[in-house]
């Protein structure tokens, strides 16, 4: 037997043991604790919600869920690390309608593809952008912040989690849809945000349910609109963007766990069950709704990754409407 035949079959044998590797591996997965990366600072709505999810992750997996942050760049990365981490199910990535559909747009030199490189595994809910001021700024009314921002603009800012984040297309697509312009200060995360919104060294954000819930409640902040089609029990006396007339403010925060391209089949299917009994427990469900959490939604991994290709189309087209660029 010639050298040439006798290494095509060593190279057979190889690609044809492969699959059986893969799935001895699926099933004794998992037998060490898993890394779940946030993309933003500790206290932002994507680090409350993992950290919600987390323990009931674990308890269902059978090993610990180890939630990790990895602030900057609007998400991006720890987008990163996951998209280039062993697609072996121990490194996933609270997915981020920042890091997964708005920033490849925004950013100029991403370092992923977000429509190739992750596994598509659960959608969690998207959670509604609030525009609140700090009490400090006399407008009481949608209406009187954009004709102060008319009159002052050089005197307004307003905070975000980064260039490329739903609070910096949301203050930007505000401005289009207003005529009223304000100065977009970006930040790692919307902890840090809120935390410089509340010391007044910002005016405003269009920050999610989550990290102002609490402030806008207890007068810390001033709630001026929601973006969801109805009022929330939450902040019942906020309008919705459409009540104060302002139509086609289609921009929201939603949140998923993906993990990188090539996970096996077996552990998608099994951490896709998890996280969904995560979402389903008595005592999350309740806490995540309270915060503004709106379930629904893709059911399955192969309609979540439907879900995403026309979240990139979606903001494809936004970004170049708005002329969003980075700082």
């Amino acid at each position: 037997m010639s050298r040439r035949t006798l290494l095509l079959g060593a190279a057979a044998a190889a690609a044809l043991a492969l699959p059986s590797i893969g799935l001895a591996q699926a099933g004794s997965w998992p037998t060490k604790p898993i890394r779940l990366l946030v993309g933003f600072a500790p206290g932002g709505g994507t680090d409350i919600v993992a950290r919600a999810l987390a323990p009931v992750m674990a308890e269902a997996l059978g090993q610990q869920v180890v939630v990790e942050n990895r602030a900057g760049a609007a998400g991006t990365i720890a987008a990163d690390l996951a998209a280039k981490a062993s697609p072996d199910g121990y490194t996933l990535l609270m997915g981020h309608s920042n890091s997964n559909a708005i920033a490849p747009f925004v950013q100029p030199s991403i370092p992923y593809d977000a429509g190739a490189d992750f596994s598509a595994i659960t959608y969690v809910g998207y959670v509604p952008n609030v525009l609140v001021v700090h009490p400090s700024v006399p407008a009481k009314s949608v209406d009187e912040l954009i004709a102060l921002t008319k009159a002052k603009p050089e005197l307004y800012t307003y905070a975000s989690s980064g260039v490329g984040s739903t609070q910096h297309l949301a203050g930007a697509l505000f401005g289009k849809l207003t005529g009223s312009s304000i100065i977009h200060i970006p930040y790692k995360g919307s902890g840090q945000a809120v935390a410089d919104l509340l010391a007044g060294q910002v005016n405003m954000n269009f920050d999610t349910m989550p990290p102002v819930l609490p402030h806008a409640q207890s007068g810390k902040l001033r709630a001026l609109a929601i973006s969801t089609p109805q009022r929330l029990p939450q902040l019942p006396d906020v309008p919705t963007f459409a009540e104060v007339g302002i139509n086609g403010f289609d921009v929201t925060n939603w949140y998923s766990v993906m993990g990188p391209k090539g996970i096996p089949a077996e552990i998608v299917s099994r951490i896709d069950a998890a996280v969904r009994t995560a979402m389903n427990h008595p005592t999350i469900r309740p806490k995540l709704e309270q915060q503004g959490l709106q379930f629904g939604g893709p059911q399955t991994p192969a309609e979540f990754s439907k879900f995403i290709d026309a979240e990139l189309a979606k903001y494809r087209k936004l970004v170049v409407e708005l002329n969003v660029r980075p700082h």
